[in-house]
């Protein structure tokens, strides 16, 4: 959560009409070492962004505020390609279902529901800054692969670890017939059958790991183990010009996806747990889970299917 040499981990934008607020979630962001700038509404916000010669990385925002309200922010910054891959985070003393929902569906990465601790605040933003991360470098790996690569009708594949998750996410993405818009589904799906499928970790498992800082940790000292040692993860990738078939197969026992299909306004809150739904809604034309659900086949189309 430290510096290195002396500059910021990341920036952060802060957005808040009320002062005392701001002052809280800064002084709560600030011990992480993040570069910190705040504004007192979504208009401010919107100047800050587009003023900047620097991107920020993850933005928090209240929901309810004059001028421009959050959800009006969001709107802008998920049109606009220059920061729609930025994570936005709610903060807000909203529960009603109804309102999640449409913030979720509108694009909010996490949700945070007044009072909450530091603790889930810190974890929350270094967990989308570093998945953020993640993307812009498998995006800018996609583009080094050579160009022969491309006469691959069809082809599979295994991995197990977590640095095997990313470089088989920069391959298989580059493979796509819409190589920008799967690398964040494939690369949830591809970690979800290594840590759900083969290491066994549960949902309330990651939800600790993550707030603790622990997750990555805990991933790798798993693998070590006899019982989970020789897992591997396998994918069959099919390709025609309009179409990019992927079937991934773990080696767990299975869960069952129904509940992480879709969006659930109830897990809004977690520190994770929507990456099925986001690959699902973002990646791919289909996601489907078959068997007992430790195989999956998403299809990406250049066009909706017919």
């Amino acid at each position: 959560m430290n510096s290195v040499d002396g500059a910021p981990r990341a920036r952060v934008l802060v957005v808040d009409d009320d002062q005392l607020m701001r002052e809280i979630l800064c002084d709560f962001l600030a011990p992480a070492g993040y570069a910190i700038e705040s504004a007192g509404d979504g208009a401010e916000a919107w100047e800050i962004l587009n003023r900047s010669p620097h991107p920020f990385d993850v933005l928090v925002t209240d929901r309810d505020m004059p001028r421009m309200n959050g959800m009006e922010l969001l709107a802008k910054v998920k049109s606009d390609a220059r920061f729609n891959r930025m994570p936005v985070i709610f903060q807000t003393s909203m529960s009603a279902v109804e309102e999640i929902a449409e913030g979720i569906n509108a694009g909010v990465y996490y949700y945070l529901t007044k009072p909450y601790e530091q603790k889930v605040l810190l974890a929350l933003v270094d967990t989308a800054i570093g998945e953020l991360r993640r993307y812009r470098e498998l995006g800018d790996q996609t583009k080094r692969y050579v160009h022969s690569l491309r006469l691959l009708d069809s082809g599979e594949f295994r991995f197990r670890t977590l640095q095997e998750v990313y470089e088989m996410t920069s391959l298989l993405a580059f493979l796509s017939c819409h190589r920008e818009k799967v690398v964040a589904g494939l690369s949830e799906l591809l970690l979800n059958a290594v840590e759900h499928g083969n290491l066994g970790i549960t949902y309330a498992e990651k939800s600790e790991l993550v707030t603790e800082g622990l997750w990555q940790q805990e991933i790798e000292r798993r693998q070590q183990t006899p019982e989970f040692r020789d897992l591997f993860v396998t994918v069959q990738l099919t390709r025609a010009p309009e179409r990019t078939t992927f079937r991934i197969i773990d080696q767990g026992k299975g869960f069952d996806p129904a509940k992480y299909l879709n969006f659930d306004p109830e897990r809004a809150t977690d520190v994770h747990g929507r990456g099925i739904a986001m690959s699902r809604l973002m990646s791919f034309s289909t996601v489907e889970y078959q068997g007992c659900g430790n195989e999956v086949v998403a299809v990406a189309e250049t066009a909706p299917a017919a």
